[in-house]
């Protein structure tokens, strides 16, 4: 069913006599408005018409329902074309007809693309189609959180957005296993959120944040250093490393280095100088460092297989791929965190994982104990701004100062994240 509702923008004209005739509950459309602001539409009092797409619906059925001629309907869809194709109306998104006063037929078919972009299709005269994103606030929130099962799952079950988990993965990918995370390990975070009427839909950069485990603490800081962001600690100590610590995200490990493992498919004892990473088919795998592609093959034990040579130092090695990444090839360079393949089960293997190896100086290394120089600090021209643009994050990051504002937090908002 659709509904049809009669208000008007505010600043619209309205005669005392209409006024007198409206229920007394009724108050002005604030979607009506918003949609008036967001477009500049003139102000009117338009009556509204919301619905959803159908299956099988197309631009042309649903205005050609409401009266509005072919003609009309094929001269907007041209002017459609570079703003949105009209194609794409996905089935269950929403949409809102405005209706001028008095009209029978549509001025203006707004329709929803996502929670926060809209597509406006003008059919008055002037026919015009134009995009708008609904602007997001944007406020610092914190996080506290101790692990009890899993990062993602912590997070939520405490009330907050479990995306920060993301976030939070790529800050400390140099220096924090998330493959093994510990009961009892502590995030503390403050971070950008965005929200949009007033609820979170976005979790943005993380702006600080601290990891505990056994009383130890790393810190990190974002600070924007020859404009481009990145990660410090305390004593501006660049959190980047010339490699990251996975090169793959939500997985775990099924079976570690050996120079003695029995073989799950041969059951021969031999050496397995990798780490196997347990990951559903097609999980992407990334380049752990900067280096250039030295072999792209297949083989018959490791299946699909590409080698990196990072420097005269170090090469990793990523096996068993389901398939590469679009656009590799030999010799091509490939950057820190590129995606060069995808998991798989190919070669001799039992199941979809990723077998990674790394050498140092052609000798095979565990990639879980390796450790990996940090990238620039902070340039001492800028450590006295650094000091002081962090300062009020580093006490925020405190036990009691940062308790005393999440619950703060937790007060005044009342409820948890949705």
């Amino acid at each position: 069913m659709c509904s049809l509702v009669m208000y008007g923008c505010p600043g619209s004209r309205q005669e005392p006599e209409v006024l007198k005739e409206q229920p007394a509950e009724a108050v002005p459309d604030a979607e009506v408005a918003e949609f008036c602001e967001l477009f500049a539409l003139p102000q009117m009092d338009y009556s509204r018409e919301n619905e959803v797409i159908r299956k099988h619906e197309n631009l042309a059925s649903i205005l050609q329902s409401r009266g509005v001629d072919y003609q009309r309907v094929f001269s907007v869809s041209q002017k459609a074309r570079g703003v949105f194709d009209i194609r794409r109306l996905r089935a269950g998104n929403p949409y809102t007809l405005l209706y001028a006063p008095g009209a029978s037929e549509p001025s203006y078919f707004i329709y929803e693309e996502n929670f926060r972009t809209h597509i406006c299709f003008s059919l008055t005269d002037s026919l015009w189609v134009s995009r708008a994103e609904i602007p997001l606030e944007i406020e610092e929130k914190f996080v506290d959180i101790t692990i009890s099962s899993s990062l993602w799952q912590d997070l939520e079950e405490a009330g907050y957005n479990p995306l920060v988990s993301n976030g939070l993965s790529e800050v400390f990918a140099w220096t924090v296993d998330f493959f093994g995370l510990q009961k009892g390990d502590t995030f503390r975070a403050c971070y950008q959120a965005y929200l949009l009427k007033g609820k979170e839909v976005e979790a943005g950069p993380i702006l600080a944040a601290s990891f505990i485990r056994s009383g130890r603490t790393q810190k990190a800081f974002r600070y924007l250093q020859d404009s481009l962001a990145g990660y410090w600690d305390q004593d501006g100590v660049n959190l980047q490393r010339a490699f990251l610590k996975a090169p793959l995200k939500y997985s775990r490990v099924s079976s570690g280095f050996s120079y003695a493992r029995r073989h799950p498919v041969t059951r021969t004892v031999r050496p397995h100088t990798g780490i196997d990473y347990a990951a559903a088919t097609g999980t992407s795998v990334m380049s752990i460092g900067e280096g250039k592609v030295i072999e792209r093959t297949y083989t018959r034990a490791g299946g699909n297989t590409v080698r990196i040579k990072h420097n005269s130092v170090y090469t990793t090695a990523y096996l068993h791929l389901s398939r590469f990444a679009s656009g590799l090839t030999v010799g091509k360079r490939v950057a820190q965190g590129e995606i060069i393949g995808y998991v798989g089960s190919t070669g001799v293997s039992t199941g979809p994982h990723l077998d990674f190896r790394v050498w140092r100086n052609g000798k095979p290394i565990n990639p879980l104990t390796m450790e990996s120089p940090p990238a620039q600090p902070i340039h001492k021209s800028n450590m006295e701004s650094f000091k002081e643009y962090i300062a009020p994050y580093r006490r925020g990051l405190e036990p009691e100062s940062y308790k005393r504002i999440a619950l703060q937090i937790i007060r005044l908002a009342g409820v948890h994240f949705n």
